[in-house]
């Protein structure tokens, strides 16, 4: 290989020792690391599982065992919203499917899952109800 250029004959001089130098701290690095594997490897995956469990997993479980409470313990005259936004009372429950009262003379019939409840008692300020 010839260089015609004399100035670049430092750099390149210098790029081979730097990439002699890398070629034997990866042989020493390579040897180093072998005995490092194990639970120090799974570690950080078993704290992130445990993150994940505490911050998303056991509050979503919490609301939704109470959510469930909350729809068993439904009985008529509570009011009650639906999923879409529908202010009512209940009126009948057969099972689940709940009926409930929006206006004078209009009722609908709703699935127990799509209600929530907001009150135990009509609210004497409802003329509409």
């Amino acid at each position: 290989m010839k260089i015609r250029n004399i100035a670049v004959l430092p750099a390149l001089i210098a790029a081979s020792a730097f990439a002699q130098e890398a070629a034997e701290g990866a042989e020493e690095g390579a040897g180093n690391c072998l005995g490092t594997g194990g639970i120090m490897g799974l570690l950080p995956i078993l704290a992130m599982v445990a993150i994940f469990y505490f911050l998303i997993i056991r509050p979503q479980q919490k609301q939704s065992k109470k959510m469930s409470a909350m729809r068993d313990a439904m009985q008529k005259g509570n009011n009650v919203v639906t999923g879409g936004g529908i202010h009512g009372v209940i009126t009948n429950i057969k099972g689940d499917i709940v009926t409930i009262r929006i206006a004078d003379s209009v009722k609908i019939d709703v699935d127990r899952t799509a209600l929530t409840v907001l009150g135990e008692e009509e609210p004497s300020a409802c003329k509409t109800c």
